[in-house]
C-alpha cells in the first residue's frame, strides 16, 4: 500500500496522532479530518488537512471528494464513556450519525476504497469473569457510548452486505501511552501523581472504581494492528483489537503509586463513581491473528513510564490536561 492516499478522521485525537507518523514513515500520503486543527507535530507528517465535523454531511463528503483516498481510517469520536453520560445525544450524533455520514460520502464520491471503521470493545458488555469475548457474542452496552458504538458497527457492517462497500471493523479494547486525555483512568492517576509531587494535591490519588478488569494494549501496538487490518484484514470483516489478557485497574494504580517520588495513599471518590460500569472485559484475538499475523505487544511497565514522565513535564509547565 505504499504511496496511497490515506485520510484519517479524529486525526489530532490520541491514536490519531500515533497512527498519522506510522502511515507516513511507511510512504503513504496522509490526509487529516478533524473539527480542528492537528497538534504541530502532527501537522508535519500531513499532506494536507480538513476542518470538518462529521455531524455535517454535506461538507464531509465534499472533502472526501476533495481527497479523493484510496483508504479511511475513522477514528472520529466521543471515546469517553463518563462524558457519554453527560452528554448522551452529543455521543450518539458523534459516533453513530457521524460514523453512518463518513460510509455513505464514501459511498457516494470513492466506493472503491477500503475502509477501516474502528469500534469499541465496550459493545460486548460485562463478560463472566475469566472469559475470552469472541466477535460472535452478544451485544449488550451498558452506557451511551456503547450503545452508540454498536449502531456505528451495524451500520459499517450494512454498508458492506448492502453496498458492497470494503470495509472492515474493529472493536478494539483499552489502550494506553502518551498523549491520552486525562479523561481516561490511566492518565487521571498518573496526572494526579505528578501534581502530588509538585506539591498542587494532597498526597492521595483520588480514584472511582478499581476493581474491574480491562485488557490493555501499548497503543503502538494497536497503531501496528489498525495498518495490518487496513492490508490484510478481510472484507466485511470484524476483529477485536486486543491482547487476550485482563489487567485489574486496582494493579494499575499501584504500580503508579509505586513510581511516585514522595508517598501517595489511594482513596476512592464518590464522585468518580459511574452509575454503570463493566467488571471484567478481555477479548480473543484469535481472528486477527489468523487473518493478519498481529499479536499484541503489552509492555505495561514502559507504558506506565512514559505516561507519568509526560503529565510530570505537562504539570512542571503549568498545563493541567491533554486537550
Amino acid at each position: 500500500m505504499s504511496g496511497r492516499r490515506i485520510l484519517i478522521t479524529g486525526v489530532g485525537g490520541f491514536v490519531g496522532q500515533h497512527l498519522t507518523r506510522a502511515v507516513a514513515a511507511r510512504g503513504d500520503r496522509v490526509f487529516g479530518l478533524d473539527l480542528g486543527a492537528a497538534p504541530g507535530p502532527t501537522r508535519e507528517h500531513l499532506t494536507d488537512e480538513h476542518l470538518v465535523d462529521i455531524r455535517d454531511p454535506s461538507r464531509l463528503t465534499e472533502a472526501i471528494a476533495a481527497v479523493r483516498p484510496d483508504a479511511v481510517i475513522h477514528l472520529a469520536g466521543q471515546s469517553s464513556v463518563g462524558r457519554s453520560i453527560e452528554r448522551p445525544i452529543e455521543t450518539f450524533e458523534a459516533n453513530a450519525s457521524g460514523t453512518w455520514n463518513l460510509l455513505e460520502a464514501v459511498r457516494a464520491t470513492v466506493p472503491q476504497a477500503r475502509v477501516l471503521c474502528v469500534g469499541s470493545a465496550d459493545i460486548y458488555g460485562p463478560q463472566p469473569e475469566g472469559s475470552r469475548v469472541r466477535e460472535d457474542a452478544r451485544l449488550f452496552p451498558v452506557s451511551p457510548y456503547g450503545l452508540s458504538k454498536v449502531v456505528a458497527d451495524t451500520a459499517a457492517a450494512f454498508y458492506a452486505d448492502r453496498f458492497g462497500l470494503d470495509v472492515v471493523r474493529t472493536r478494539s479494547f483499552a489502550h494506553i501511552g502518551p498523549g491520552q486525555t486525562d479523561r481516561f483512568v490511566v492518565p487521571a492517576l498518573a496526572r494526579q501523581v505528578a501534581e502530588i509531587e509538585m506539591g498542587w494535591q494532597e498526597p492521595v490519588i483520588h480514584v472511582g472504581n478499581l476493581h474491574v478488569t480491562r485488557d490493555l494494549t501499548n497503543v503502538g501496538s494497536v497503531v501496528e494492528a489498525y495498518l495490518a487490518l487496513l492490508e490484510r484484514g478481510r472484507a466485511g470483516g470484524v476483529y477485536n483489537v486486543c491482547s487476550g489478557q485482563g489487567v485489574k485497574l486496582s494493579d494499575l494504580a499501584r504500580l503508579l503509586v509505586q513510581r511516585a517520588r514522595v508517598e501517595v495513599r489511594i482513596g476512592v471518590d464518590p464522585g468518580r463513581l459511574r452509575p454503570t460500569d463493566i467488571p471484567y472485559l478481555v477479548g480473543d484475538p484469535t481472528a486477527i491473528a489468523r487473518d493478519t499475523g498481529w499479536k499484541a505487544a503489552v509492555h505495561l511497565d514502559h507504558a506506565l513510564d512514559q505516561i507519568l514522565e509526560e503529565w510530570r513535564a505537562r504539570v512542571a509547565e503549568g498545563r493541567s490536561a491533554v486537550p
